[in-house]
């Protein structure tokens, strides 16, 4: 059992599973912070000096100054966290978009579907389904 464990984790496409996740991880974090501290800073500022982060709508009637006060509590629906992740999400999406289609760049183009064969008389070019040929009408 062990072998086959072995076998199945050496596998070409489980390695290169393993290092995408891993790839993948690393690159959230990253636009995590790119969007948490340096694009959502100069957009809240923008719009009325907005932090998205501390956003939400207290569901209680009771006052709180911060998210964190109203999470403490469990009374908050933190809808500007939300929209952190989408903005995070939509980034990451439009990364991964660039990277496949560049990658589909480099690689060669699938060939062009064989529509026509050679006569074995006249070695004149004829539809693949023909069963005759148009110049010598040999059957083909």
């Amino acid at each position: 059992m062990l072998k086959e464990f072995k076998e199945f984790a050496m596998r070409g496409s489980v390695l290169d599973l393993a290092v995408g996740v891993i790839i993948g991880a690393a690159f959230g974090k990253v636009v995590s912070s790119l969007v948490d501290d340096v694009l959502m800073p100069p957009l809240g500022r923008l719009i009325g000096k907005v932090d998205f982060s501390n956003l939400y709508i207290n569901l209680s009637e009771t006052h709180y100054d911060t998210l964190a006060d109203a999470k403490s509590h469990g009374v908050a629906l933190s809808y500007g966290n939300f929209i952190n992740t989408i903005i995070n999400f939509l980034i990451v999406a439009f990364a991964i978009f660039i990277l496949v289609r560049s990658v589909n760049k480099w690689l060669p183009k699938p060939a062009a579907p064989v529509t026509t064969k050679d006569c074995p008389q006249c070695a004149m070019p004829i539809p693949v389904s023909a069963k005759k040929c148009g110049h010598c009408t040999s059957a083909v």
